[in-house]
């Protein structure tokens, strides 16, 4: 993913708009059903303009269990008034959201997030992700880090350099902080984020055993990783299906 791939994109019409917002808000709701939310915080986000700098994001202190299509925020990334609306994202998602829409156009969908395993990896002194098994090779060699932790993400100068950390991948552990995953659509950003949490529980339970890794060769790391590619269409049809879930038990999200 790079800067240059976002002359691809474009302007969503209308009704692409409101079936982003509809997945936008699936993914919130999913996001408690996998124990991934935390309290009313944590942001994602998806860019609605060609250049990536207008962009949907959650309400402040909305919890994501409540999160509705009709409730997620249009916001402009070059908009210096933002942080002065009444209803103002926290600074925090302001500070990264902001930044990686307006310095990296082709991650058209942010999912910033503490999960469990991936942000415990993001607190060892060697958060990288050993390429153990299928998924925790998924992201050999495809994997941005940020290690500068300072605190609550709510300077201009920390979303700037994530931005810049982000860099032409895909996911980025956050160092003692958490990951962010990114996507052209909810459906394979979400994916991506599914997949990231469950490499890192692999790691984290093999890690606690004690016992040495058993670690792959770059060789077969590689063509592990190579080897999903075929696989990206699995992205909507995991999506599609957790949707008609949510459909079955409370169908408000889409709203």
């Amino acid at each position: 993913m790079t800067e240059a791939k976002a002359s691809t994109h474009r302007d969503l019409a209308d009704d692409e708009v409101r079936q982003l917002r509809i997945d936008l808000a699936a993914a919130f709701r999913l996001a408690v059903e996998f124990d991934w939310h935390e309290s009313v915080g944590n942001h994602f986000s998806a860019a609605v303009s060609a250049d990536g700098k207008r962009f949907l994001m959650n309400p402040r202190w909305r919890h994501f269990g409540s999160i509705r299509a009709s409730d997620l925020m249009l916001l402009d990334a070059d908009d210096p008034d933002v942080m002065n609306r009444p209803d103002a994202p926290d600074p925090s998602a302001w500070t990264i959201h902001g930044a990686i829409h307006r310095r990296r156009p082709a991650a058209r969908v942010l999912l910033h997030c503490h999960p469990p395993y991936a942000t415990a990896l993001s607190t060892l002194k060697d958060p990288s992700m050993k390429p153990i098994d299928n998924n925790t090779a998924r992201y050999f060699g495809r994997l941005a880090f940020d290690l500068e932790y300072g605190g609550i993400a709510d300077e201009e100068e920390e979303g700037e350099r994530l931005a810049k950390a982000l860099g032409n991948h895909q996911t980025l552990l956050m160092g003692n902080h958490g990951v962010t995953a990114t996507g052209d659509t909810v459906a394979e950003a979400f994916e991506d984020l599914y997949f990231f949490e469950r490499a890192a529980k692999t790691l984290i339970l093999a890690y606690s055993t004690g016992k040495p890794l058993n670690v792959l060769s770059d060789e077969v790391a590689e063509k592990t990783a190579e080897g999903w590619a075929p696989y990206k269409g699995a992205a909507f049809a995991h999506f599609d299906y957790l949707k008609t879930q949510l459909d079955k038990t409370d169908p408000s999200y889409r709203e």
